[in-house]
Parts: C-alpha cells; sequence; structure tokens
C-alpha cells in the first residue's frame, strides 16, 4: 500500500514501504523491518518534480496512523 500526501510548496510525495513488490516471499516483507525494533519500518517517500527521495523509520502502522501531516513534517525532518 502507498500513500501520497502534498505539502505547501505544491510538492506531491507518494510513500511506500521499502521492498514492497518484490515477492510474497516472508523475506522481503522482513527486508523492510528496521533491524533491532519490533514495530519500525523503512518507507521511501519519492517527490514529484525535482526534489530528492527521503528514507524514513516508521511505526508499523504508518499508513493508517500517521496523519498527512505528521507524514509531511517526518518528510521535512528528513530533508
Amino acid at each position: 500500500m502507498e500513500r501520497v500526501v502534498s505539502d505547501q510548496n505544491g510538492i506531491t510525495w507518494t510513500c511506500i514501504q521499502a521492498f514492497t513488490g518484490l515477492s510474497d516471499q516472508a523475506e522481503h516483507k522482513d527486508a523492510a523491518q528496521v533491524k533491532g525494533e519490533e514495530d519500525a519500518y523503512w518507507v521511501v517517500c519519492t517527490p514529484s518534480g525535482g526534489a530528492q527521495s527521503v528514507r524514513l523509520k516508521l511505526s508499523g502502522d504508518w499508513e493508517s496512523a500517521y496523519s498527512d501531516e505528521a507524514l509531511l513534517h517526518e518528510i521535512e525532518q528528513s530533508q
């Protein structure tokens, strides 16, 4: 699942858990999990336009638990 959010500068960010879509094998699903942390996953957010992608460490329920504003805040902090 992906999330799409737009910031105040008109940049649309598409966020997806790292390694999603490689396959249904458990090893690939686990690849996105942050090693040594129970409920933390790597999420990659790719912008429209010329800005650089960012890699975020978010909780496992990031797709539903983070508001658009909270997700944009995490993106901003990682730039």
